[in-house]
């Protein structure tokens, strides 16, 4: 498990930007699928994520 744990962290590290903007695609579709509803939640979970990845500086919509 920790080999897997190492490749993510390697591949999250590498690919920065990839990753925020994969990650705010997601948060978009979540909150279109709910219909709105836990946008705010949403913006919030997107931004924490964000962060954990070094960056974070990829708005969430």
């Amino acid at each position: 498990m920790r080999d897997f744990m190492d490749k993510a962290e390697d591949f999250v590290d590498k690919h920065e930007k990839q990753v925020d903007e994969g990650l705010a695609k997601a948060g978009r579709e979540a909150d279109k699928r709910t219909g709105g509803r836990y946008g705010e939640q949403i913006d919030k979970g997107v931004e924490a994520a964000q962060r954990r990845t070094g960056s974070g500086d990829t708005p969430p919509r």
